[in-house]
């Protein structure tokens, strides 16, 4: 058993597995055992199930806290939190997606289920360079900070309106490059079909797999925000890499409740904007001030106190439209 204590990415491997097999547990008896049959969640379900995620992964906070001390388990929870959030805006574009494709509802878990296994591959790889670009040139955090400042300005002073995934790059590509089927075929990615002429079946793709790899590309575009935003928060990629995995576990579950309150966060984008622009500053302030990080607690409660501002005020603005719960 003594591989188990190799150390990988600074931390013993015996952590990582740890931290995996909780994933996989939790991936499990989401698909395997809750959502067995294709069916539309509700909202009561999906908020049931979004606390449940979010319980987990405050449990690992609290698990890093005491492995590695007080000083780490601030940093995660303040990643979790910041990822988590980040996130949220994530879902306005994968109901954007699903709508322009016209996913039917018992489809759209499965298509989440899988885009959350091909989310926990991406952000390995873009966390692992990410990790060797601080490790090598510790001036790359700054640039970090810098990008965070100006998406925030961005965000800030943007419109709200998400542009129809069709008229996106990569599916007028895709579209043009595989063979696709003229509806849905239940809930399958692929079919084979024997096209006239044709003396063997092909493979043809599905309106609901198009679905899928425009949701890993959102999430993509979204990663170039929230990676350099944990690694502005700490830069340990075990830290940097379990708060990223379960804050976005957790959002897919709760993906079913938001999207159809859309409306009562609309003023979330704007404190999400200030909470990068934050981020990004704190790092330059810890540079002058001769800090070697910003003080965890302090980074906390400002992350708490944007992100709990914003939810608060979007939810009082738009109290008279506030849907029932299905």
């Amino acid at each position: 058993m003594d591989f188990l204590t190799l150390e990988a990415l600074g931390k013993p491997l015996w952590m990582w597995l740890a931290f995996l097999s909780v994933v996989i547990v939790l991936l499990v008896l989401d698909l395997g055992v809750l959502h067995r049959k294709q069916k539309a969640i509700g909202v009561r379900e999906s908020l049931l199930l979004s606390a449940g995620y979010i319980a987990v992964g405050l449990a690992f906070g609290g698990w890093v806290w005491m492995e590695m001390g007080r000083q780490a388990g601030l940093e995660y929870v303040t990643g979790f939190l910041v990822e988590k959030s980040l996130a949220m805006d994530n879902v306005f574009v994968i109901a954007t997606i699903f709508a322009a494709f016209a996913v039917p509802p018992a489809y759209q878990h499965r298509v989440l289920f899988w885009g959350i296994l091909g989310v926990i591959v991406l952000r390995a790889i873009m966390i692992g360079l990410g990790t060797a670009l601080v490790a090598n040139f510790e001036w790359v955090l700054l640039v970090f900070a810098a990008f965070l400042i100006i998406a925030g300005g961005k965000m800030l002073f943007s419109g709200h309106e998400h542009k129809d995934p069709r008229d996106n790059a990569a599916f007028r590509w895709l579209a043009s490059h595989i063979r696709l089927t003229d509806g849905y075929e239940g809930n399958r990615f692929f079919v084979r079909r024997t096209p006239e002429g044709a003396s063997k079946p092909l493979l043809y793709a599905t309106p609901l797999f198009l679905a899928l790899v425009m949701i890993e590309i959102a999430d993509v575009v979204f990663a170039v925000d929230s990676v350099p935003a944990i690694f502005a928060i700490t830069t340990d990629p075990y830290i940097v890499y379990t708060s990223n995995i379960f804050a976005i576990l957790g959002l897919r579950a709760l993906y079913f409740a938001l999207a159809a309150v859309t409306e009562r966060f609309a003023y979330l984008k704007q404190a999400l904007a200030i909470l990068l622009i934050f981020i990004g500053a704190k790092v330059y302030v810890a540079e002058l001030a001769g800090w070697e990080k910003f003080p965890a607690p302090v980074s906390l409660g400002i992350t708490a106190a944007l992100l709990g501002g914003g939810v608060a005020y979007s939810m009082w603005r738009t109290r008279r439209t506030a849907p029932a719960l299905a």
